[in-house]
């Protein structure tokens, strides 16, 4: 099923929060104890990217590279398919627009009607390739942490050019949503680190020239030794420029800042890990592991398989994935003390804690379903 024929009901982005109560029946299955797909996959087809961004987590999350190769991803889907995956977003530690699968990828999972979505800095998404995914793409996020030119070669670590072609890029990829008659969400995303302030009004301003559907302005992710130096503190000075960004929004065009995440500044308020059996990470690499933060090489206890040696099924159903997933979620493991700060399940981890503390109740709230259900 392509993005075009979303259904209408399907409204409300949620873009600093879970839908993961409108999967009950996963669950419920996870409940009894039962072997259950993930709902979402966040992956990347190569842990090769053409950027260099100074914010970025991928440099931490380096392991032995394997080629995941358009023979694998055909494979690696249909095993999704078979297995009840509702969603693959390519994201997480690489870029996945230059890897040679990429195209075939995005329209072989929406043929097999999974949900399709893709995070990008958008510099190789030219015409000719935006005319081949956007109809099969649920959403389309690029990453962009700067409005103005010299300071996205900076921050991002790409020749001021770069600035150019991307800016061109977003122009066409909503110019083609509009000419195509496609319902894909067309969205900007700024990862910001206290020192990025600057360009919080110029990136809102240029989304305001560009028109995709939305900005969202995020934290950023650290390790938990604090590789990338985020001054979680440095955020508060930056509230009232935040709220002046969103005060750009207008018909047509949404700034959201993740105040949850940015407000949290880097803690938890859980310890057990229930999220990855619902939201799983592979890397670039082919590894699947539970959550990005464990791919690099010294978290090897945690790794559960590779899609370029195994089957997706037969990893998902085998006792090693199981014992990985029933550890995080066991007394023996503190996300408090063992974790990054703010990770990809932080919202899925604090609403199943509730769930599971008796705390919040299983029902999904009332009113018309989410856009973008089936990423959680």
């Amino acid at each position: 099923m392509s993005a075009s024929s979303l259904s209408q009901e399907h409204t409300k982005l949620i873009l600093d929060g879970t839908k993961i109560a409108w999967h009950q029946d996963r669950i419920k299955a996870w409940e009894r104890g039962e072997r259950i797909a993930p709902v979402t996959i966040d992956m990347a087809l190569t842990r090769a990217c053409n950027y260099g961004c100074h914010y970025c987590y991928a440099m931490m999350q380096e392991n032995e590279r394997h080629p995941i190769t358009k023979e694998v991803m055909m494979d690696f889907l249909d095993d999704c398919a078979e297995l009840g995956v509702k969603a693959i977003s390519f994201v997480s530690d690489g870029e996945s627009t230059i890897s040679p699968a990429f195209v075939d990828s995005v329209v072989r999972g929406s043929e097999l009607g999974i949900s399709m979505a893709v995070g990008s800095n958008a510099y190789v998404l030219n015409e000719h390739k935006l005319r081949q995914v956007l109809p099969h793409l649920t959403y389309l996020r690029v990453n962009i942490t700067a409005g103005e030119r010299r300071r996205y070669a900076e921050i991002m670590g790409v020749p001021e050019k770069f600035f150019d072609q991307v800016r061109q890029n977003i122009l066409d990829m909503v110019r083609l949503k509009k000419e195509m008659g496609l319902s894909v969400t067309i969205g900007l995303q700024m990862v910001l680190m206290p020192q990025y302030e600057d360009q919080i009004l110029p990136l809102a301003r240029l989304g305001q020239e560009l028109r995709p559907d939305y900005l969202v302005i995020k934290h950023c992710s650290d390790n938990e030794d604090g590789f990338l130096g985020v001054d979680y503190d440095g955020y508060q000075k930056l509230y009232s420029k935040l709220r002046e960004a969103e005060a750009l929004s207008d018909e047509g065009y949404q700034v959201v800042v993740k105040w949850s995440k940015i407000e949290a500044k880097g803690t938890r308020s859980y310890q057990r890990c229930y999220g990855p059996p619902f939201l799983i990470q592979l890397s670039g690499s082919g590894l699947v592991a539970p959550c990005g933060m464990l791919f690099n090489e010294k978290y090897k206890k945690f790794h559960v398989g590779n899609i370029t040696r195994e089957r997706f099924k037969d990893i998902v159903r085998g006792d090693r994935y199981w014992e990985v997933m029933n550890y995080l979620a066991s007394p023996d493991f503190n996300a408090q003390k063992m974790c990054g700060s703010l990770c990809l399940q932080h919202k899925v981890n604090e609403h199943l804690d509730g769930y599971m503390k008796g705390e919040r109740g299983l029902e999904a709230p009332p009113g018309p379903l989410p856009a973008h259900l089936n990423f959680v």
